[in-house]
């Protein structure tokens, strides 16, 4: 019974201790989800193309939400001291760089794309920079 109490402890220690440090193979993944019907199109060919491209974004969007962090925000209102709306939303803004789908496919009425992100490959793109074109300096010609 005492050994039983004792592991049961010792397991509750462990298990709740935070992460220090991420999986060795610094891998994040994600799921993006999008209904098929709900996509516009004039025929469910289209509505599946267009639903493959949403759940792709919807996946990145998770990975940014990794990434970057969620913003979130509230508001309530009060009138006459008496709580009317309320408004919670949630943001989030980031460059994904070198996320790889790793399936995509349909299921029912939904199709799902999951992708993984290599943390090392996405910062060793980030360390690249932004690129812009520069646009070419025209020449003023006088007649």
């Amino acid at each position: 019974m005492k050994k039983l109490l004792v592991y049961a402890i010792l397991f509750m220690l462990v298990g709740c201790q935070p992460l220090g440090v991420m999986r060795k193979d610094d891998w994040l993944t994600s799921v993006g989800y999008a209904s098929i019907s709900e996509q516009r199109g004039r025929n469910q060919e289209e509505k599946q193309v267009r639903a493959m491209r949403a759940s792709k974004i919807d996946a990145y969007r998770e990975l940014a939400e990794q990434v970057y962090g969620l913003r979130v925000s509230g508001r309530a209102d009060l009138n006459n001291q008496r709580l009317g709306t309320e408004l919670t939303s949630g943001e989030v803004d980031g460059v994904i760089r070198g996320a790889e789908v790793v399936r995509s496919y349909k299921v029912g009425d939904s199709y799902v794309t999951e992708l993984r992100l290599d943390i090392k490959k996405m910062n060793k793109l980030r360390d690249y920079g932004e690129i812009q074109q520069v646009p070419e300096k025209r020449r003023q010609t006088l007649f």
